[in-house]
């Protein structure tokens, strides 16, 4: 009997053994983290799903206890759908790039009251009465970097006349025009040819772009510079620009930080030298920022705040001088 019973004891010993391994290594007590982003609907987006994919694999190259979950969702119907599939998964940890932010809230805020801890990539939710991270690029910054370099640059080359694309009417697009006027407006030379603050929306695309340079080239005999914030739309605009063969512009300026904006820099474009930084790569610092919780380097006391904690990641003047320290070969975007 003692020895039935010995035997019982090292089975139900082997038994626990295996089942922590497998909790150690993927079971119902392995740390699991979802990814939501949108699909690509422009390069930015693109950019934004190939650098949570890159994420993902880079970190599980270091990190095999770590499970990851990435859903691309084409809208923001499919994304609430997608973000309950990760709940039901199991996550503890969520980072999203919210297609619309109105309609992810509630899903977003109801995972929050069920214990995940949320890091809410670029634009922030509605609701502000609830702890989770709010990672995002310095949208005043964009703005502040781009004044500062063009109207350097135009008054150092006898350069006068300028038009202006904005993208949308959104807060950050709001936040970006007005650090921009900001700078321009310090330097008394510089003429915006739409009058004042004044700019146009170019929806962030690059048809959009093209279609409003062709305006404004029909408009204005004379432009020496165009600002338009972003690279898709600045792709757009030099395809303008060189349809109409005009040569009186001697600046396009950007923004984001696209690999085929950074090799034109590289490339000694005439016209594009610089861009500012408000990359796609930052879905990366929000993976990295929950893997850093999840791993004890960050605290999870945002988790029990009453409102999101902000981090804001720099922008940055791009051009000839540093444009290989951000230069990926490899990304989409």
């Amino acid at each position: 009997m003692k020895k039935v019973c010995l035997l019982l004891l090292c089975a139900l010993i082997a038994v626990s053994a295996f089942a922590g391994g497998r909790r150690a290594s993927g079971g119902a007590g392995a740390i699991k983290v979802g990814v939501a982003v949108p699909t690509a609907d422009h390069g930015w987006t693109g950019g934004v799903g190939w650098w949570a994919d890159f994420a993902v694999n880079e970190i599980k190259q270091s990190n095999a206890s770590i499970e990851f979950r990435v859903v691309h969702s084409n809208n923001a119907t499919t994304q609430v759908s997608d973000v309950e599939n990760l709940a039901a998964w199991g996550m503890n940890y969520l980072v999203i790039l919210p297609h619309e932010s109105a309609p992810l809230t509630a899903p977003v805020k109801q995972l929050h009251a069920q214990g995940v801890k949320c890091i809410v990539v670029d634009r922030g939710l509605t609701d502000t009465s609830f702890g989770y991270v709010n990672l995002a690029g310095d949208n005043a910054g964009l703005g502040r970097v781009s004044g500062e370099w063009m109207s350097k640059t135009m008054k150092a080359e006898g350069l006068t006349n300028y038009v202006a694309m904005g993208g949308m009417p959104v807060v950050i697009d709001t936040e970006r025009m007005d650090a921009f006027f900001a700078e321009m407006n310090k330097e008394p030379s510089l003429n915006n040819l739409l009058g004042g603050n004044r700019y146009e929306f170019a929806n962030w695309s690059t048809q959009d772009g093209l279609r409003l340079m062709e305006t404004f080239l029909q408009q204005y005999p004379k432009i020496d510079a165009v600002f338009c914030q972003d690279d898709d739309v600045l792709t757009g605009v030099l395809q303008a620009i060189r349809e109409s063969g005009r040569t009186d512009i001697k600046i396009a300026m950007g923004g984001a930080g696209s690999k085929a904006v950074m090799q034109l820099i590289m490339n000694n474009d005439p016209l594009v030298r610089s861009t500012s930084l408000y990359h796609p790569s930052m879905i990366r610092d929000g993976i990295q920022y929950a893997v850093d919780v999840a791993t004890g380097s960050k605290s999870d006391s945002f988790h029990n705040a009453g409102s999101p904690v902000s981090v804001v990641i720099p922008s940055a003047l791009i051009d000839k001088s540093n444009v290989q320290q951000y230069y990926n070969p490899d990304s989409s975007f």
